[in-house]
């Protein structure tokens, strides 16, 4: 990997079959357990394909001298009795080291692109409230009307076990 990573060594593109095996070891590198519960919790293979399988255009990787560096996975949605088509960036990660170097700005511009080509007329996201970095990416991406989500966990390993000891 060079030194000095401009944006410009930076490519741009869909989402390939070859290429579902090293997004997905890439997103178990980055979405663990320790990153968020939640988001640790749905990161599977079925998520990469189910997406690849059904918007494989909003499916695309950052890709530096060969290897892939990043990816972002949309979806659109058209809810009935609505006019408005929304896209869904489901998830977008660039590899440790490279953040700072535009990957992230870079697929989230070609995915916007894409969606407002197939009428897409608002985008949502969602992170975890304590993604400081993903948050501040998301705002200086334009996102802004912040709500935050509760999500609770109930490990049940830890209820069996002090039933047991009861």
């Amino acid at each position: 990997m060079p030194k000095h990573v401009t944006q410009e060594q930076l490519e741009i593109r869909e989402l390939t079959i070859d290429d579902l095996a090293a997004v997905f070891h890439l997103g178990e590198q980055l979405f663990t357990s320790d990153f968020s519960p939640s988001m640790y919790r749905t990161w599977d293979e079925y998520e990469i394909t189910t997406l690849f399988n059904s918007d494989n255009e909003l499916c695309l990787v950052a890709e530096l001298d060969g290897e892939i560096v990043g990816f972002a996975l949309g979806t659109t949605v058209e809810k009935q009795n609505s006019a408005w088509k929304y896209g869904y960036l489901v998830w977008i990660g660039v590899r440790p080291g490279l953040q700072k170097v535009g990957a992230g700005h870079k697929l989230f511009s070609e995915l916007k692109k894409r969606m407002v080509e197939q009428g897409v007329r608002m985008i949502v996201i969602d992170t975890d409230a304590d993604n400081e970095a993903g948050v501040n990416f998301f705002k200086k991406q334009g996102f802004d009307n912040i709500k935050q989500h509760v999500y609770m966990t109930l490990n049940l390993s830890r209820t069996r076990h002090k039933r047991n000891s009861d």
